[in-house]
């Protein structure tokens, strides 16, 4: 068991939230509503969705971790004033005691993911107790970096799985996430958001609950699941420092992916620029590609899509008019598109589509619009679009298949998973008291 530093650590801080158990004892404003001030994570709010929510509250989340640059001329800046001046009005109040939080969400389908919120320590250069598993671009990470040092916090916690095992073997930190609720204690937040799902927060302030969960985890690792571009900010903050600080911890929500398996969603693109029967028919120098019957709406492909990826990787391309769907991948091009990868890379859809086909059809990457979870949601701005445009219809992975390739020192390819549900942003926060002032930090 490593014990060192080294190990995987979840301590506990004396979280940021709403004020007032409610979370509206304190705020001077009779109308406010917890469930509407909470936000979906940053990456998952545009303007349309930012405009809406912050109409509906104005002290919604998301102007601190998602503000437009309309809002200020420095956007960061912007949100560090919002934050300081919250804080200042008893909008957001720090708790009286250290605690880990046991967080718990059940979706209007009965999925109940429990959990736990605290600081993550992060493990030194090279060291395994925390693993990424997708590929990350530079600009969000810079983003999210200039904001935790402008505002001298983690606003959002990332999301980790780790393995705790089943049954009387389950590890301490699962069994710390569900005592509250099956105990009958009383929550800190119990609300439901708009989408349906029931969020539920406890406060674990004892201390030999937290001594149990950090001798449960010193011997694990956990694996990122969403957060990847936040965690590499926390490494690049804490890379700028000099000495140990509060720098070298996150704000993390830790879940037993055994006692709480995850909804693994896929992530839809947007090609503009791409027809989607062009796209199809140069596909077929690769792969068997099969026109789905007239009519056939964007949930029938994406059902035809999954039952088609259990033989091996697919994806549908099209758009309101009809879908194509293309499968039995020439194993011999994919060889030669990626022969750096191992056979389980190379089998993944959205490698065939980030090695493969993006190639084949002349397109960037970087050009594509995602869309998470929802095929509908893809061909809709497909369609809305100026000019051709084809939506990618991807299937989602298995966590299995995550942690296998990850086991094997590989990244699955960028944006290859959507896991939830997702932690709702504004529940805790964390306050780096001790980050220098300057802003430019992260640069």
């Amino acid at each position: 068991m490593d014990t060192g530093e080294g190990a995987l650590e979840l301590a506990p801080l004396r979280g940021l939230r709403y004020a007032g158990a409610d979370a509206s004892a304190l705020i001077d404003s009779p109308d406010f509503n917890l469930a509407l001030a909470l936000s979906p994570p940053y990456d998952l709010v545009d303007a349309a969705s930012y405009a809406r929510m912050t109409r509906v509250e104005p002290l919604n989340a998301a102007r601190l971790t998602a503000p437009p640059t309309v809002d200020w001329p420095d956007r960061y800046t912007g949100a560090a004033r919002t934050l300081r001046r919250w804080v200042g009005e008893g909008v957001l109040v720090r708790d009286p005691s250290p605690a880990v939080y046991a967080y718990e969400q059940t979706t209007p389908g009965g999925l109940r993911q429990r959990g736990l919120i605290g600081l993550l320590r992060l493990p030194p250069p090279g060291g395994g107790a925390v693993r990424p598993h997708e590929a990350i671009s530079e600009e969000p990470v810079l983003d999210r970096a200039r904001l935790m040092a402008a505002t001298r916090a983690n606003l959002e916690p990332i999301l980790l799985l780790y393995r705790g095992g089943r049954g009387a073997e389950r590890g301490a930190a699962s069994l710390a996430a569900d005592a509250p609720a099956e105990q009958g204690a009383e929550p800190l937040v119990d609300t439901v958001t708009g989408d349906g799902v029931v969020h539920r927060l406890w406060a674990l302030t004892d201390t030999r609950t937290h001594a149990r969960i950090a001798h449960d985890l010193a011997g694990r690792t956990a694996l990122i699941a969403d957060g990847h571009h936040r965690y590499a900010a926390y490494r690049r903050l804490q890379a700028r420092q000099r000495g140990p600080g509060p720098w070298d911890l996150g704000l993390a929500l830790l879940v037993d992916s055994e006692a709480s398996p995850p909804r693994l969603g896929a992530i839809h693109r947007v090609l503009p620029g791409l027809d989607p029967r062009a796209a199809a028919e140069a596909a077929r120098a690769h792969a068997r590609v099969r026109e789905l019957p007239a009519g056939t709406g964007p949930a029938d492909a994406a059902r035809l899509l999954a039952e088609a990826a259990r033989s091996g990787p697919a994806l549908a391309v099209g758009d309101r008019h009809g879908f194509a769907l293309i499968d039995r991948v020439d194993p011999e091009a994919m060889r030669a598109a990626a022969p750096d990868r191992s056979d389980a890379w190379r089998a993944m859809a959205t490698a065939v589509l980030e090695r493969l086909l993006l190639p084949l059809w002349r397109t960037g990457a970087e050009e594509a619009e995602l869309v998470h979870d929802d095929p509908a949601e893809a061909v809709r701005r497909a369609g809305a679009r100026t000019g051709p445009a084809t939506a990618v219809l991807l299937p989602a992975l298995r966590v299995e298949d995550v942690y296998a390739v990850t086991a094997r020192g590989e990244l699955t390819p960028r944006k290859s998973t959507s896991f939830g549900p997702k932690p709702r942003t504004g529940l805790v926060l964390r306050s780096l008291e001790s980050l220098p002032e300057r802003t430019d930090e992260a640069r």
